[in-house]
C-alpha cells in the first residue's frame, strides 16, 4: 500500500525554533514572542490539526511529549521513526543532537496496545557516531508500491547509508540534489519530502529546485514510468510548504491529500483540480509551527502500515 488509514503524532511541550536546525533548514524565522506563547500558539494548530484529521476518518494516535527532555522538534515524529507493513519498525540516525532525544520505546507500547503489531526493529543510529544522518521519510519519500526511495542529498541524508537501507529494503534509490535559493546562494534543501511528495496516482514536485538537467529528468521519468502525473509547483510553493503534503486514506477509502493552510492557499485553479480527481483536500491552519519549525503537515505525521494483531 502507498497510503494509510492510520499515523501517529506527538503533542509538543516545550516547541520553539530550534536553534541545532536552523544551521541547514533555511525555512525556519524566528518569532518575537516568548517561548512559551510560540509553544501555546503551536498545541493549539495541533490539536486543531488533529480534530481536523479524525473528522476526515483518519485514526490518529497522540501521544505528549515529555517535558523533562526538551525536544522542540518532537512534533515531527517521521524524522526518527517509520512503520512498515511487514512490521518493522526503522530507527533513523539524526543530525541535531537535541532531537536524538526524541526517540523513545514507550510509543511502541502504545501502538501494542491499539493492535498493532512490531515484529522487528532496525536501527540505523549507530550511524550518527560517524556523523553520518538519514532522517527518515523527511529525508527519503518512498514510493512503496513500486519499490523505490526518493531521496534528495543534504547534510541530513547520507548517500551510502541511504544505499544501505534501500539494500536492508530492497528498494531502487533515485538519488539528487534539490535547492533553495537564500541571500542569492544555491543552498540543499534539508529535507525531500518539502519539494516532493508521491501520492498514488500523481506526484507534486518541484522540479525547478533540481538545478541539475540531468537529476531533473531522472526524477521526471522515473515518476512517469510508473503511471504519475506530475503536478508541478514553484520554489516559492515549496516556502509555501506546498511540497510538504501527504496522502492518506479514510476508513471509508476515500483519498485524502493533506496539507496546512498556507499550502492550500497557494495552489493555483488548475493544481487544485489536478489533486481533486483522486483526492479530497485536507488542510488545516499551521503558522506557527512552520515559521519556528520550518516543516508542516507531512513532517508531523509518521504513517502507520504496521499489521493488525
Amino acid at each position: 500500500m502507498q497510503i494509510t488509514d492510520s499515523i501517529l503524532m506527538i503533542r509538543p511541550v516545550q516547541f520553539r525554533m530550534n536553534e541545532q536546525t536552523a544551521v541547514n533548514n533555511f525555512f525556519q524565522e524566528d518569532l518575537s514572542l516568548s517561548n512559551a506563547e510560540i509553544n501555546r500558539r503551536a498545541q493549539e494548530e495541533f490539536d486543531t490539526f488533529v480534530d481536523v484529521l479524525r473528522d476526515a476518518g483518519i485514526h490518529v494516535t497522540v501521544v505528549e511529549d515529555r517535558l523533562e527532555t526538551d525536544t522542540p522538534d518532537s512534533i515531527f515524529p517521521n524524522n526518527w521513526i517509520s512503520f512498515h507493513a511487514s512490521g518493522l519498525v526503522v530507527i533513523y540516525p539524526m543530525y541535531a543532537v537535541n532531537r536524538r532525544r526524541e526517540r523513545r520505546e514507550d510509543i511502541f507500547d502504545r501502538l501494542e496496545s491499539e493492535g498493532f503489531v512490531i515484529r522487528e526493529v532496525v536501527d540505523y543510529t549507530s550511524a550518527e557516531a560517524d556523523g553520518i544522518f538519514l532522517e527518515g521519510t523527511g529525508s527519503v519519500v518512498l514510493d512503496r508500491v513500486n519499490q523505490k526511495a526518493y531521496c534528495a542529498l543534504s547534510d541530513r541524508a547520507d548517500e551510502g547509508l541511504l544505499i544501505e537501507f534501500c539494500e536492508d529494503f530492497e528498494l531502487l534509490p533515485v538519488i539528487f540534489t534539490a535547492n533553495q535559493s537564500v541571500d542569492g546562494e544555491r543552498k540543499p534543501i534539508y529535507h525531500t519530502n518539502v519539494m516532493m511528495c508521491i501520492a498514488e496516482d500523481f506526484a507534486v514536485i518541484c522540479l525547478e529546485s533540481i538545478d541539475d538537467r540531468k537529476e531533473r529528468k531522472l526524477v521526471a521519468d522515473q515518476l512517469h514510468a510508473d503511471g504519475r502525473e506530475l503536478i508541478e509547483i514553484t520554489e516559492a510553493q515549496v516556502h509555501a510548504f506546498a511540497g510538504n503534503m501527504i496522502q492518506l486514506c479514510n476508513r471509508q477509502g476515500e483519498r485524502l491529500l493533506v496539507m496546512s493552510k498556507s499550502a492550500h492557499d497557494s495552489l493555483t485553479a488548475a493544481q487544485v483540480a489536478a489533486i481533486e480527481k483522486s483526492s479530497r483536500i485536507v488542510s488545516s491552519p499551521l503558522e506557527t509551527i512552520e515559521t519556528c519549525g520550518g516543516g508542516s503537515a507531512r513532517c508531523m505525521i509518521a504513517e502507520v502500515f504496521l499489521p493488525k494483531a
